[in-house]
């Protein structure tokens, strides 16, 4: 394997700007941050914050896939949030997709995201020999 390896999976969105899906360096992968962007449209999935926040950890799960690992290999996530009201819900959704011991985590407020986005999560992998 060489030093850095470009990941890219069919089964997420394709990148709106000039970066990779995720780049993998040795046992780490590095997803970008992902909006509740449909695969096959491209376009914001309809409803509230919990449908939102599922499209972007299923699209995360699709790299993280790619990658030879999946979400269970997460060691750190960043969220953003343009309402911190969502954090509840961003919460539930999350204990859908994540089990205890759960990765480390930061979430902040952000006045807006791409496309008019409610939530952006990226995520940090770690996926041994892989």
């Amino acid at each position: 394997m060489s030093e850095r390896e470009i990941i890219h999976s069919k089964r997420a969105p394709q990148a709106i700007g000039p970066y990779s899906q995720a780049v993998r360096c040795g046992d780490t992968v590095y997803l970008s941050g992902q909006i509740p962007l449909d695969p096959q449209t491209m376009e914001l999935v309809d409803g509230g914050i919990a449908v939102q926040a599922r499209r972007v950890f299923d699209n995360l799960r699709a790299v993280a896939k790619e990658a030879g690992g999946g979400l269970d290999d997460a060691v750190k996530l960043n969220i953003s949030l343009t309402d911190l009201g969502d954090f509840a819900q961003v919460n539930e959704v999350m204990a859908e997709y994540f089990s205890e011991p759960y990765p480390a985590r930061a979430c902040v407020g952000v006045v807006a995201l791409p496309k008019g986005a409610a939530i952006e999560v990226e995520i940090v992998l770690w996926v041994c020999g892989g």
